[in-house]
């Protein structure tokens, strides 16, 4: 009986997600011009609904002192109060209310992880261009010490680092953007690797191009497509591991909002039935399965398969 339960439920929840996709698709449709429109009309509804998520994820950030009741770090109540019309999910182990805190939340892990992502590709995507354009002794130097750092489990590697450069949010998003940017600079010098070899690459060398000018105008606009999406799934990576550090402690640091730290900090309620420190979670858990259905539909489109 248990198990018919779980699935109809399972089977609502997936319908309601369809729905929302299909309208959000169908608003963009109608919103959009020309290509665009035509683009957003072949896309699956799982992207829609990715691509809704995303959307309000980006303004639950963007106007998260609008929407929380109270500030991110005031103390307005008792400890572990349940939830009621003051405190829409209750308050937390030290009282401060757990709505504000998951808005708040949003703004602070997912801007993080996004500038952190930024960051690895700036500097990955840059490295592997620049290694595979000009070859020789700086392409075995680059990659084999990105060899090297890769053969060191990424979040072991992030934990030493933490625990002896410190954990403020400087030092967490240049050691997570270095670890990750040597992916990045693997599928950047791969894909280049590929395309420098094309008779306009030569004939653009024959011009007198300058070494950037032709990263910049010959190589990289081609490489984007592959780029864009491991962009997204790089992402989410870099969200969870933020996520995993300040769960275990050494990421994004309190008082400051954050959702790894609100499981770890609430974590007590589950013993009690209390689903409260698994809302933080299902948060994690929705921005990373809507930007993988993202990246997904941009993949399918890359590739130039048709149905």
């Amino acid at each position: 009986m248990n198990i018919l339960i779980a699935l109809l439920w399972i089977a609502v929840v997936a319908a309601t997600a369809m729905g929302a996709g299909w309208l959000f698709r169908g608003l963009v449709v109608k919103v959009a011009r020309g290509s665009a429109a035509r683009v957003f009309r072949t896309a699956p509804l799982t992207a829609g609904f990715g691509m809704l998520v995303i959307l309000v994820y980006v303004l639950v950030a963007v106007f998260a002192p609008v929407i929380a009741p109270f500030a991110e770090r005031e103390v307005v109540g008792a400890q572990f109060l349940p939830w009621d019309s003051t405190h829409l999910l209750g308050t937390d182990n030290l009282g401060r209310d757990m709505f504000t805190r998951l808005v708040y939340g949003a703004r602070n892990t997912v801007g993080i992880a996004f500038a952190t992502t930024a960051l690895a590709f700036t500097l990955g995507a840059s490295l592997g261009l620049l290694a595979a354009t000009v070859g020789g002794w700086l392409d075995q130097v680059l990659s084999r010490l990105v060899d090297i750092l890769m053969a060191i489990p990424s979040l072991i590697f992030s934990l030493l680092l933490l625990t002896i450069f410190g954990t403020s949010v400087v030092t967490l998003v240049l050691v997570i953007a270095t670890i990750d940017s040597t992916r990045v600079f693997r599928l950047a010098r791969s894909v280049a690797q590929n395309i420098v070899v094309m008779d306009y690459i030569e004939a653009a060398r024959l011009r007198g191009e300058g070494l950037w000018r032709l990263i910049a105008r010959e190589i990289l606009p081609n490489a984007m497509a592959p780029l864009v999406a491991e962009f997204g799934l790089r992402f989410c990576f870099v969200f969870l591991t933020i996520s995993a550090l300040s769960f275990l402690g050494v990421g994004i640091q309190p008082p400051t909002a954050d959702w790894g730290s609100m499981v770890r900090e609430n974590a007590t309620l589950i013993t009690f039935g209390d689903i409260t420190p698994l809302l933080p979670a299902g948060a994690i858990a929705l921005l990373t399965v809507a930007v993988n259905f993202v990246v997904d539909w941009m993949l399918y489109r890359a590739s130039g398969l048709k149905e």
